[in-house]
C-alpha cells in the first residue's frame, strides 16, 4: 500500500494506492469527500451518505487528477461536482 500527500490549491489531500492483481485500487481523500477509481461503487457511497466522485481508466494519482469525473453522489453534486470535470476540479471543491 502507498500513502501519499497530494497538495492541491485548496488543501492537502491523502492518496491511497493498493496494488491489486492487475490494476491498482486508488482513492484520494479530501476534507469533505473523496475521489475514487473504477474499482469502487458510487451507489454504495451514495447509500452511506458520502461525498464522492468517480474516475475510470487510471493507474496513479496524477491520472486521477487529469481524468474526467464519470459519476458523483448527490452530496458531491451539491458541491458543484459533475461528470465531465477533472478529478482535480472535483477534489478542489471537496475542501
Amino acid at each position: 500500500m502507498l500513502i501519499e500527500q497530494i497538495q492541491l490549491e485548496n488543501g492537502c489531500a491523502l492518496g491511497l494506492l493498493f496494488e491489486m492483481q492487475k490494476y491498482p485500487l486508488l482513492v484520494i481523500k479530501a476534507e469533505k469527500g473523496f475521489l475514487m477509481c473504477g474499482y469502487l461503487n458510487v451507489n454504495a457511497a451514495e447509500t452511506l451518505g458520502d461525498t464522492a466522485a468517480k474516475v475510470k481508466g487510471v493507474q496513479n494519482f496524477e491520472d486521477m487528477l487529469k481524468a474526467q469525473v464519470v459519476e458523483s453522489t448527490q452530496l458531491a453534486r451539491k458541491l458543484g461536482i459533475e461528470p465531465g470535470m477533472t478529478g482535480r476540479e472535483a477534489l478542489e471543491r471537496m475542501f
